[in-house]
């Protein structure tokens, strides 16, 4: 399917040279994932584009759309059944008629549909025995279906306005270890047939596959999710076959994973409490009950914070990291509902039959990874780029100018250097500053002669959620050997100040219980500073990366209850506190 790109060249597109910030979606099903659709999708890759764009669509057996329409988006269906998803779909071709096609076709209840999910999809995809069902016609029914997926993603490319972005699932998942990835390329060559876990199901087998794609013209890369549920396999001391972690390993790592998803409708994979006791945000939608399923009890390594300071202790030993990671945000949604994630829209929940009802979010699992009502609407991935293109987009994701918010627009950014002044009095000012004398977030600190960076940060509130609590910077070090980390508070609300042990004292902005209304008269809209790390040590090698923490707001849950009726178990939230992660910066000694 290798074509030339086309170009994007336009006088209508809007080039901003302080650049501007998009929001987008990164992982999404549709009909075309055989999974989403044993369990009841039946939206288009065109459908699901039109959703992305603000337009009313059918989802889940119900009319929806998005509050606000989304800047990009990549279509993320798994590699492994879009042959199977193309024959289901598509009357007279071979195999349409085959019983258990005409049973995935017609399933109209939770059981029989879970029943056929488990022994077409996750049994396969768990074991690597018999990856296809019968009724499945080989590679060209492949190719039938990339085809459309990549037709419907050229029709609704609209440089300036929308953009969208060739991309797919490679979903391999070893003893039930997470170790998928989605792959995004940056324009029109791409393979006549994306490679699966069919035909490789260790990373480093896909990576030997993007080199070749890379060789041929293609320019792409992976985004690894969901490693909350990895089982220790996403943050690795050895490779998947057992061996020790090498240079190489590391060096095609760092070269093919910009990026990894720090969120996802599965669970937020920051932190985790029970390894961050000392972190008070850190009981954020932690999806608890993906312990239940397939021993994926929780490690510490399983968590994107764990797995940044892995990566110095790799740098320390072989001069290279390679979980050098910008942040991005997904949904992971199976209803082919593009960043449905408002908690006050999740009316016909993100998988199918699962969780298509209130009555059914209180009762139900989704199979094989949690409880209905551990899910959550999922993540939005923010860019910072010049232009809403797919050269742009694409740029600034590579390049780590990212940004990743829970479900909200909130807007962050930060860069860090040397000699900078200690506070500017606009945006404008500062983003200026940090252009030409700094790095901006997903860069390399240049080497200290002796004094410590200085990072500005700033932040901006959803223009309609409540205001900002606060901006934290997260550092992480190696010192003696061992992996550090500390939480600095930067920026408050409500003139607050740090307290002498680092603690700040919370703000009292109550969710309304019975209506769901937020706290307005507490907060800032906009919060900004100027820090200097006070531990700094130019000898040590450090990352910093920011998180933004906005005022309490209803969960979803809060909204069924409110609506529908339903009551969830007590230990079940019902308010959170949504946030955003900036991109880290690394310094790096001499």
């Amino acid at each position: 399917m290798t074509t030339e790109s086309a170009s994007e060249g336009s006088g209508n597109v809007q080039v901003n040279p302080l650049k501007e910030a998009y929001f987008g979606e990164t992982h999404l099903h549709t009909s075309a994932s055989m999974d989403a659709y044993i369990g009841g999708n039946r939206v288009s890759t065109e459908e699901a584009y039109r959703f992305a764009r603000g337009e009313e669509v059918m989802i889940n057996g119900s009319p929806m759309k998005l509050k606000r329409p989304l800047d990009f988006a990549a279509i993320s269906d798994h590699a492994e059944y879009l042959g199977e998803t193309y024959t289901l779909m598509n009357p007279g071709t071979p195999g349409y008629d085959d019983p258990i096609a005409t049973q995935m076709r017609e399933v109209d209840n939770l059981e029989d549909g879970l029943a056929l999910f488990v022994k077409y999809v996750v049994t396969p995809n768990r074991t690597g025995s018999k990856p296809h069902p019968d009724f499945w016609q080989g590679v060209e029914s492949v190719k039938s279906q990339w085809r459309k997926n990549f037709e419907a993603t050229e029709k609704f490319n609209d440089p300036g306005k929308f953009t969208t972005i060739h991309a797919y699932e490679w979903s391999s998942a070893p003893k039930a270890g997470n170790l998928h990835r989605n792959v995004l390329f940056r324009d029109t060559v791409v393979p006549e047939v994306p490679f699966s876990a069919v035909e490789g199901r260790d990373p480093q087998q896909l990576w030997e596959w993007m080199k070749e794609q890379k060789a041929k013209g293609s320019k792409l890369f992976a985004i690894p999710h969901n490693s909350n549920g990895s089982k220790g396999l996403m943050f690795p001391d050895k490779d998947l076959s057992g061996n020790p972690v090498d240079a190489d390993y590391i060096r095609t790592r760092n070269e093919m994973e910009p990026l990894i998803e720090m969120m996802q409708i599965k669970g937020n994979s920051e932190v985790y409490p029970k390894f961050w006791p000392n972190d008070e945000f850190a009981n954020f939608e932690t999806a608890e009950s993906i312990q239940n399923y397939s021993d994926r009890t929780f490690e510490e390594r399983n968590f994107v914070r764990y797995g940044l300071k892995r990566g110095l202790k790799y740098q320390e030993d072989f001069t290279m990291n390679p979980f050098k990671y910008g942040f991005a945000g997904g949904t992971d949604n199976h209803n082919g509902a593009p960043s449905n994630v408002e908690e006050d829209n999740y009316s016909v929940g993100s998988h199918g039959l699962a969780d298509q009802t209130a009555e059914a979010r209180v009762n139900n699992a989704i199979d094989g990874w949690a409880t209905a009502y551990d899910i959550n609407p999922g993540a939005l991935t923010g860019v910072w780029a010049d232009s809403n293109t797919r050269g742009a987009i694409w740029d600034a994701m590579k390049n780590k100018e990212t940004f990743t918010t829970s479900g909200p627009r909130i807007k962050v950014r930060m860069f860090a250097g040397y000699g900078l002044a200690d506070r500017y009095d606009s945006y404008q000012g500062m983003v200026e500053a940090g252009l030409a004398n700094a790095t901006p977030m997903g860069g390399d600190l240049p080497v200290s002669s002796g004094d410590a960076p200085k990072i500005m940060v700033w932040a901006q509130k959803d223009p309609i959620g409540p205001n900002l609590d606060r901006i934290q910077i997260i550092k992480g070090w190696v010192e003696n050997g061992k992996m550090m980390e500390k939480i600095y508070n930067v920026a408050l609300s409500d003139n607050r100040s740090v307290q002498a042990d680092g603690s700040v004292e919370p703000l009292d902005a109550p969710v309304n219980m019975e209506t769901g209304a937020f706290t307005t008269d507490k907060g800032a809209p906009e919060l900004t500073a100027v820090w200097e790390d006070p531990d700094f040590n130019p000898a040590q090698q450090a990352f910093y990366y920011t998180r933004v923490i906005q005022l309490p707001t209803a969960r979803w849950t809060l909204w069924d209850e409110i609506r529908e009726g339903v009551t969830f178990p007590e230990s079940v939230a019902r308010t959170l506190q949504e946030r955003a992660w900036g991109s880290p910066v690394w310094y790096t000694p001499n």
